[in-house]
């Protein structure tokens, strides 16, 4: 296991390496793998990039993040303006169910509400305004309420396990991990090494058609 020392080492240099940041702008605190991430940033991407970052350094077993987004002159958009652009993008983007997700702006905070499908089409709609002028934050409240009749529990966990044994990202982390699917509700446990194999396992359980909710309490070893 990496010293907190080193894990922050790591993490600094992984924030250097990501070209859409600016290293020196974030701060990086480590205790017993636990991460605080710090500082100003003119953007909510760049804030979303900084965390994404240190997901994918090793070692990395949980995430506190308090960076602020504070918007520069060129970049200051009325809310007004940033609804109008949200409800075309999600409009235009063919990932996205048409007329099922609504939009609010507060102060350049986007707060989705409706719902989906499938959780990648949640994500879709999150990812499509992100990057978008003006935004500090989004919050995603949209569920997911599939169409598809109902998948027998004992079909959706065999289904999730064969996921997570074909899954290159997991090949010896799914050995550890546990399915038990109740209705249209899924709880992983066991173990992983990373946060990556965290979020993975997640995408993966979330992948089975019919499940509504994932519960995922994974360990990461570090």
């Amino acid at each position: 296991m990496k010293s907190d020392t080193q894990l922050q080492t790591d993490i600094m240099d992984e924030l250097k390496w990501e070209p859409t940041i600016q290293a020196a702008e974030i701060g990086v605190a480590v205790k017993s793998g636990i991460v605080t991430l710090s500082g100003q940033v003119d953007s909510f991407a760049k804030k979303w990039a900084a965390e994404r970052a240190v997901k994918r350094v090793f070692g990395v077993r949980g995430l506190t993040e308090e960076i602020v987004v504070k918007l520069v002159n060129p970049l200051i958009v009325k809310d007004e303006e940033i609804a109008e652009t949200v409800g075309k993008v999600l409009l235009w983007n063919s990932g996205i169910p048409q007329h099922r997700i609504m939009a609010v702006v507060q102060n350049g905070h986007i707060t989705l509400n409706g719902d989906v499908d499938w959780k990648y089409q949640k994500e879709a709609a999150e990812d499509s305004v992100r990057h978008l002028n003006g935004v500090t934050g989004v919050t995603n409240w949209i569920s997911i309420k599939p169409s598809m009749p109902a998948v027998k529990e004992s079909e959706v966990k065999h289904r999730i396990e064969g996921a997570l044994r074909r899954n290159a990202r997991l090949l010896l982390a799914s050995q550890k991990i546990h399915v038990e699917s109740t209705g249209s509700k899924v709880v992983l446990s066991g173990s992983v090494g990373s946060l990556a194999e965290f979020e993975e396992a997640e995408a993966s359980a979330w992948s089975a058609p019919g499940v509504t909710e994932v519960l995922n309490n994974l360990t990461v070893t570090g």
